[in-house]
This record gives C-alpha cells, sequence and structure tokens, in this order.
C-alpha cells in the first residue's frame, strides 16, 4: 500500500498506521520520533549551523567534482601531447574512445541509483573516486587504442556515480532555494579542472626524458591525487544529517529545517511504484531532452578542445594555454547562473540566458566566420563555455522539483544518462572527412541548442500549470506529510521550482 493511501485510510488502525509510517516513511521521521526535538532547535542558530554544513561538505564535494572533470578530460589534453603518435590513433578511434567514457557512463546510472538508495551514500561516492582513481593511473600504462578503450570505458562505470551522488547529497542538507548556489559552488569544478589541465598540459609539455612520455606522467600523477581524495571522501563525507558529526540538536535543526522542501532526506526502500511514475512523469522527459540536447555540443566542443583550437592555427603549447580563458569562463557562468537563480527562482531563464550567448552565439562564430579570422573564432570558442551554466541548473530542478527517495534517484540517473547519451552523439559529429575545420560539428551546436531554448520554455509552461492547478484546489495538510516520501505527484503541497 502506498503512503498516501496508508494515511487516509480510515480501516487502518493507529499501530498499524505508526508502524507502516516507520517503514515506508522517509528515516528523517523515524530519527525525528524517537527523539526531543523542542526545546533542542532553540538552542542552535540555523545560519551558523549553515556555515558549518557548508564546511563539511561543499569542499569535498567540489573536490569530487573537479576530479571527475579533470579525469576524464586528460585525454583531450594528451591529443596535443602526443598519444596520437604513441598509441597510434586516427581521428576516428580518438572520438571513439571519447564516447566510449560516456557509454559506461551511461550503462551504470540505474544501478549506481539502486546502490545509492540502499548503500551509505558518502562511503559509496568514496569507493568509486578511488576506483576511477586507479584506472586514471593505469591508463599511463596504455601504449595502443585497445588498452585505452577498455580503461575508458572503466573510467565512465566508475565516473558516473558522482553527480547524482551530490544532488542526492544537497538535497539531503539543503533548502530548495539554497541549492542552486551550493551546486554551483561544487559545479565550478568543470572550469577549475579546466584552467588546472590546461597549466599541467604546458608544464608537463617540457618534460623531455626518454624513460616515460609527458601525458603518462601526467595521468600517473592525477590518477594518485584522486585516489587520495577518495580516501578521504569514504572516511569524512557525511552520509545524511542523522549519522553525521553535528551535536544531536544540530542534527534535530538540521533535519526540521528541510520541512519546507516536502521533498524528504532518505529512505532505504525500493519503491516500484516510484520507479514508475518517473517514467511517465513529463518533466522528467522534458528535462531528459533539453540535458541531451544541451550536452550534444559540450561533448563536442569538450572532447575535441585541443582539436579544435589547434585548427584555428595555433602551436601544441598554445593551443594547452589559451584553453585557460575557456575555464575562466565556466567558472564565472556558473557562479553568475546559480546565484541569481537561487535569488529570483529563475533557473529555466537562466538556461535560456546562456545556452543563447553560449551554444547559439557561440557556435555561430566558430561555424560561420570565415578561416582567416583566427581572433573571432576563438572568441565564439570562448563563448561555448558560458554552457557550463547550464548543467548544474538542471541538477537544481532535479533537486528541488521531485519528491519520493526512489523517484529522486531514479530521476538522477535518466538526468545523467541524458548527460552521457549527449556526450556520446557529441563526438560521432567530428568525422575524418570534415578535418580540418569540422563545419558539420560547428553546424550541429547551433541547430541543437536553438531546440533546446524551445523545450526549457515548454518545461517552464508545464510548472506554471502544475502550480497554478495545486494553488486553485482545496488541500487539507497532513502531518508530517514533509518526510512521508510520497511524491511530488502525490504531494500537492509541494509547489514546482522554475
Amino acid at each position: 500500500m502506498r503512503q498516501d493511501e496508508i494515511c487516509n485510510n480510515p480501516t487502518v488502525d493507529e499501530g498499524v498506521l505508526e508502524k507502516s509510517q516507520f517503514k515506508d516513511a522517509d528515516r528523517a521521521l523515524h530519527f525525528l520520533r524517537h527523539n526531543e526535538t523542542g526545546e533542542e532547535m532553540a538552542i542552535v542558530d540555523e545560519k551558523a549551523l549553515v556555515k558549518r554544513i557548508d564546511f563539511m561538505i561543499v569542499p569535498m564535494m567540489f573536490a569530487c567534482y573537479f576530479l571527475q572533470y579533470l579525469d576524464k578530460s586528460l585525454l583531450n589534453y594528451a591529443a596535443v601531447m602526443g598519444i596520437f603518435e604513441d598509441a597510434s590513433l586516427t581521428t576516428q578511434e580518438y572520438g571513439t574512445l571519447s564516447w566510449l567514457f560516456y557509454l559506461g557512463f551511461l550503462v551504470f546510472e540505474m544501478p549506481h541509483a539502486y546502490f545509492m538508495q540502499r548503500l551509505p551514500v558518502g562511503k559509496y561516492l568514496g569507493t568509486m573516486v578511488c576506483l576511477w582513481g586507479a584506472v586514471v593511473a593505469c591508463t599511463a600504462a596504455c601504449n595502443n587504442y585497445a588498452s585505452l578503450a577498455a580503461l575508458r570505458l572503466l573510467l565512465g562505470i566508475f565516473e558516473s556515480a558522482v553527480s547524482p551522488a551530490l544532488i542526492l547529497v544537497t538535497s539531503m542538507w539543503y533548502k530548495r532555494h539554497e541549492q542552486p548556489k551550493r551546486i554551483g559552488f561544487w559545479y565550478i569544478g568543470v572550469g577549475c579542472a579546466v584552467m588546472t589541465g590546461s597549466l599541467m598540459s604546458y608544464g608537463f609539455q617540457h618534460y623531455t626524458g626518454d624513460r616515460f612520455n609527458n601525458w603518462q606522467i601526467m595521468f600517473l600523477c592525477i590518477g594518485a591525487l584522486t585516489v587520495s581524495t577518495g580516501i578521504l571522501v569514504f572516511l569524512f563525507l557525511p552520509d545524511n544529517p542523522m549519522s553525521s558529526r553535528l551535536s544531536h540538536a544540530e542534527k534535530v535543526m538540521a533535519i526540521e529545517r528541510l520541512r519546507v522542501n516536502n521533498t524528504g532526506i532518505e529512505n532505504k526502500h525500493f519503491k516500484p511504484y516510484q520507479f514508475f511514475e518517473a517514467l511517465r512523469d513529463p518533466q522528467v522527459w522534458l528535462l531528459a531532452y533539453i540535458t541531451t540536447g544541451a550536452s550534444i555540443p559540450n561533448g563536442a566542443v569538450g572532447s575535441f578542445q585541443s582539436v579544435l583550437i589547434r585548427s584555428f592555427g595555433f602551436s601544441n603549447k598554445e593551443t594547452a594555454l589559451i584553453q585557460i580563458p575557456g575555464g575562466f569562463i565556466a567558472v564565472v557562468s556558473v557562479i553568475l547562473g546559480t546565484q541569481i537563480a537561487a535569488r529570483y527562482n529563475c533557473r529555466g531563464l537562466m538556461q535560456i540566458v546562456w545556452t543563447a550567448l553560449g551554444g547559439i552565439l557561440g557556435g555561430s562564430l566558430i561555424a560561420f566566420l570565415p578561416t582567416e579570422n583566427k581572433t573571432g573564432r576563438l572568441v565564439g570558442n570562448y563563448f561555448t563555455h558560458l554552457t557550463g551554466a547550464f548543467l548544474p541548473l538542471s541538477y537544481s530542478f532535479a533537486a528541488s522539483n521531485f519528491a519520493g527517495h526512489t523517484k529522486k534517484v531514479t530521476m538522477n540517473a535518466i538526468l545523467l544518462m541524458s548527460f552521457c547519451l549527449g556526450n556520446i552523439l557529441g563526438p560521432l559529429t567530428f568525422r575524418n572527412d570534415d578535418a580540418p575545420e569540422f563545419v558539420p560539428a560547428k553546424v550541429t551546436i547551433v541547430a541543437v541548442d536553438s531546440s533546446v531554448v524551445l523545450a526549457i520554455a515548454a518545461l517552464l509552461l508545464y510548472y506554471r500549470r502544475e502550480n497554478n492547478r495545486r494553488d486553485t484546489a482545496d488541500i487539507v495538510h497532513q502531518q508530517d506529510i514533509e518526510f512521508s516520501d510520497m511524491t511530488d505527484k502525490e504531494n500537492k503541497e509541494l509547489r514546482y521550482k522554475f
């Protein structure tokens, strides 16, 4: 029997009701029912508590996302450091290595979603970080296409846990209006990784030893750093507020302040009806299309960043350094996009703005300017980094607008599968026959991002219609409904953020 059916069924006696709620409701409700809450909340300052939570989890989330993007991007930097020659790669094989990563990412999203619901999230994430760090280190030993392909697939499998885990952690600790900022804080790891990776590539290219190639040393060093970070995450990232290092009073406050979300904190019981509700939910598939479409240019430009800039006529070392401003632009766009979205509740509007500037305008400059206009095309390349703010805003939609723990982890998996699909399709637009200009790939960026803008508008109209319908309905408040583990469809008190 579903939770809302139990609560509204007059034939269910009080003892059965309480037992059912403890089994099916959020774990936060179980914690509150067994602990005094009134006096302890009064002695905790909420602002000070939020700062402590920030210090406790945000740096580790940033480190995970920074290393996730840096590690998967090492192949991009290795492209101008000799890996083509050392592993005898063709452009087609290099493109395959790019999308093989996302194939592993795609296939393992649903298994990760299941295991993250059943197992402690912090421990699970730390384990995955250690495993992908080991894969990165092992890549240093690869000398042919087959070995690189196998490790790229494994890298995608292990890294695919990071984004859904961080979305889940963010939704466990923060109010909905606080979430875009925190997601922005850990997502700026992307831009920071671009800048760091560019500087590393430039530095390692000055290594001239005979025993190892410069790109091999780069993979080995970063792999060791990632494994060390994974151990720290395993040991120190809390699995949820109830089992954290906070004092008892702080735990109570950390939980109670999230009642306003109406999305719960955690439930370890997999509920099939919530899984199937997610598959029937229009907002799921609108977000899936939006994320897939926006990720096609990301996959195309991200994986071939070095190749694309070098095609403008720059040397290998210049190509490494010229990527640094793109990372800075990505950081600024993420900070601005998430801060404005949080302050004015305008996630969708910010997605439209950055897609128009980054994907459509930036892609048009790259695709349609004459080849001799090297400066203008480079500016267009930098503009494409404005779309860096797009994905954290999609993550914010997933964290804010989906309730019911099984439905939340299912949505997170679908969102990341969509991201993978776009990144698989993106590199496939780069073909040997189109070298060195790759005009069809550049035109694809413009066309796809134009359709994404229309899809975002449709999603916002859907949210507005649903909120208006609920505002006019006669809704009676149910006690503790905030932690009942109801879905957003069942809990009519929830209002969608857009």
